[in-house]
């Protein structure tokens, strides 16, 4: 299958990234059909270089976005994420809600825990 994905390309923590058409079973940064735009995180705001005529172009062909590519191809187009990819997005939110309250109670339980054995010392 071909899929429209980030190629990672830069420096050691300096990330820059190349919109790809490439082979799903070749590498992330192998061998590629055809480089459809640029990404760069680094930037304030993110900037994004995108060929949407060739990007619409590889979809009716069959070609899958990545997620990422599909919330970049999104943003340029100024529409809202597909259902799918927000879905993924909220179920990921939720998770990282879920463990960062799990976290929290942790932590006060052994603040809690700590603070007991200490007042045991005391006396």
């Amino acid at each position: 299958m071909v899929v429209i994905r980030l190629a990672r390309h830069g420096a050691h923590n300096a990330p820059f990234y190349r919109i790809v058409v490439a082979d799903q079973r070749k590498r992330r940064d192998g061998r590629i059909i055809e480089q459809v735009g640029t990404y760069d995180p680094k930037c304030d705001p993110s900037a994004i270089t995108l060929d949407l005529e060739k990007v619409e172009e590889w979809i009716k062909k069959g070609a899958q976005p990545s997620d990422r590519v599909a919330k970049i191809i999104a943003e340029v187009k100024g529409e809202p994420l597909p259902k799918k990819i927000q879905a993924r997005a909220d179920l990921k939110a939720a998770e990282k809600a879920a463990a960062e309250k799990a976290a929290a109670e942790k932590a006060a339980a052994e603040a809690a825990a700590k603070a007991a054995e200490e007042a045991a010392e005391e006396e």
